[in-house]
């Protein structure tokens, strides 16, 4: 299917009049026609990387109210960013996050590029980040395409290749329809049309502004599309997970794990590495950081990542202080966790410990 010039003229400014009816309203968001703070935009776009609207919310208000400026967050230590973003998961990206804001900070003056080549540059920001940054919050001609938009694509032009081979002809598509004349709230108008009518499941056909011209609707295969490749099953891992505690005042060991590497530069309960099923336990006992009675606790906890089920043991001891002392990391009272940047796996390692650990 082709769309003449003048059709996609008269497809952006309809979907521009339904975008400043629609529109949701968002906290990092300025309404139609005004102009966005290029930091809320960014912010928010890092956020929202394998996250819901909904979830973002309370945590960009926090990081505005504790750091209104890049420059502010900049100047913060990281240990407090990494707190701050506890639960947001995939923590390379706060990481990055603060990395960019001192770049920003120390090398632009506190303002951020207002190109996608400038914009690519930053760390952590990759090509959707600069695209949408670029549309949203400087108004460049620049075409984003996240999950939303590939599904309301997709379905206009009926394109029935499975993700992720259709990608580069969804993007294609959505760059021919991008207009000159307010790109940013274009792009903005896709993803609400994707998050409230051209939804996943039960599309609301009947009120879309693109209707007439849906050729998924129009064909019958618009709840279908886009199509995905079947996935693979996740590999389960296995792992131990050393709690330690102190003799003297029922203190707790916690560790930082590498920088780089999954959850890099957060803290853990000490651990394996973790492994595949079938991996031996003695393996996996010999990297405890100290040799010690061990005491296995009763159940597992599971936890899912991106790529894999993860499955842990709890093995519990205590320790003298001489011997505890020994050890690196931090020890600290079960009150004082709350302190330390934890994953959500190692919150779930904490609490299995506090009810079947010994008392």
């Amino acid at each position: 299917m082709h769309f003449t010039h003048q059709d996609t003229q008269r497809l952006a400014e309809t979907m521009l009049e339904w975008y400043d009816r629609h529109h949701r309203t968002l906290p990092w968001r300025s309404e139609p026609g005004e102009t966005p703070d290029p930091y809320h935009v960014w912010l928010s776009e890092i956020m929202l990387q394998q996250t819901t609207v909904q979830t973002v919310g309370p945590y960009f208000a926090a990081f505005l109210n504790r750091w209104p400026t890049v420059i502010d967050l900049a100047n913060a230590e990281l240990d407090d960013v990494l707190h701050a973003w506890q639960g947001l998961g995939y923590y390379a990206r706060a990481r990055n996050l603060h990395k960019c804001a001192k770049v920003v900070a120390s090398e632009y003056d506190g303002v951020f590029p207002d190109t996608e080549e400038g914009l690519l540059k930053l760390p952590g920001i990759g090509p959707y980040t600069a695209c949408a940054v670029a549309a949203i919050a400087f108004n460049r001609h620049a075409s984003p395409v996240d999950g939303n938009i590939e599904r309301v694509i997709s379905r206009l032009f009926a394109l029935e290749t499975p993700l992720p081979d259709v990608k580069p002809e969804i993007k294609e598509k959505s760059a021919a329809l991008t207009p000159s004349d307010r790109p940013g709230d274009y792009a903005q108008a896709l993803m609400d049309l994707g998050a409230t009518v051209c939804t996943p499941r039960n599309p609301a056909c009947g009120i879309c502004p693109w209707q007439a011209d849906c050729e998924g609707r129009k064909s019958g295969i618009a709840p279908d599309l886009p199509k995905k490749r079947k996935k693979e099953p996740k590999p389960t891992r296995v792992g131990y997970a050393f709690w330690i505690r102190r003799e003297d005042d029922g203190r707790i060991l916690v560790r930082r794990r590498p920088e780089k590497g999954l959850l890099g530069g957060l803290y853990e309960v000490p651990g394996s590495d973790w492994r595949a099923i079938e991996a031996p336990d003695d393996v996996m006992l010999s990297e405890a950081p100290v040799s010690a009675e061990w005491s296995e606790l009763d159940g597992t906890v599971g936890h899912t990542f991106t790529h894999f089920h993860l499955n842990v043991s709890v093995l519990a001891t205590t320790l003298p202080v001489e011997e505890a002392d020994k050890l690196d990391g931090s020890w600290t009272t079960i009150d004082g966790l709350s302190d330390f940047a934890l994953p959500t796996v190692m919150k779930k390692i904490v609490r299995h410990a506090l009810k079947y650990g010994p008392a």
